[in-house]
């Protein structure tokens, strides 16, 4: 199995593996809406950026990601003890803020305002 091939199968595991710990086994501790979006090992296997989208206003992201960060070793620890059998070393899990949806979100915003500027200068130069 190529190495790549190896890496994306581990990201998917974790992936898995990660959104069902972050709501069952800390749900109480973090937002409802904390949801893992993506999970990117590195070639070694020895790292894993795990984005994560958080639901709410800007401070209660920020206070929610600490929490995140806090519980790290408690959610790597659950997490090795569900995929003892598939990997021998645990990777260090790297927390991050996944903000696409935000983005996506502000440029629906900026497209739908100039749709909007561009009826108006239609219909009075008619």
């Amino acid at each position: 199995m190529s190495s790549s091939i190896r890496v994306q199968r581990v990201g998917s595991l974790l992936k898995r593996e990660l959104a069902d710990i972050l709501q069952f086994e800390f749900g109480d501790q973090l937002p409802p809406m904390t949801t893992v979006t993506d999970v990117q090992p590195t070639r070694d296997l020895s790292i894993a950026k795990v984005y994560v989208s958080i639901y709410g206003t800007p401070e209660q992201k920020r206070a929610a990601f600490r929490r995140l960060q806090e519980l790290t070793p408690q959610i790597r620890a659950a997490l090795a003890q569900r995929i003892r059998y598939q990997l021998r070393f645990m990777p260090e899990l790297r927390f991050v803020l996944d903000e696409t949806l935000e983005r996506a979100q502000r440029v629906e915003e900026l497209l739908a305002r100039i749709r909007e500027e561009r009826s108006r200068r239609e219909d009075q130069s008619s």
